[in-house]
This record gives structure tokens, C-alpha cells and sequence, in this order.
């Protein structure tokens, strides 16, 4: 499974901004992006999101459940 973590670089190591569930020794693969870089694809990463969540559509489902 591919899962993408946020973390920061604190004394030469790699700590995660968010709690994760990985096993010891586990492999990983660390791509480092400037701070531009970063609110780039933050910003892309939620167009996605609230184009499912935030649109009128689902606004019928919101209806149903308060019934």
C-alpha cells in the first residue's frame, strides 16, 4: 500500500507531523520538496477532496440522513 506522510527533518531525522502505524525497520521512500514545492501540491492535493465533499449534489444525502 502507498501512503504519503508529512514529516520535517529535525537533527538529521526524519520525524512524522502525524502519527502512523508502521512496523519497525520498515522501508521507506523520502522525497524532499521545497517550501514552494510543498504548498504546491498541498494546495492540488485538496482540489480533489472538495470537489467530492463540497458540492451541492451531496446536499440531498445531508437531507436524508436529517429525516
Amino acid at each position: 500500500m502507498l501512503k504519503t506522510l508529512w514529516a520535517t527533518v529535525q537533527q538529521g531525522k526524519i520525524e512524522l507531523l502525524e502519527s502512523a502505524e508502521l512496523p519497525e525497520r520498515v522501508r521507506v521512500l523520502v522525497t524532499v520538496l521545497s517550501e514552494d514545492e510543498a504548498e504546491f501540491w498541498l494546495n492540488a492535493s485538496q482540489t480533489s477532496p472538495d470537489a467530492v465533499w463540497d458540492n451541492a449534489e451531496d446536499d440531498v444525502y445531508a437531507q436524508l440522513l436529517q429525516a
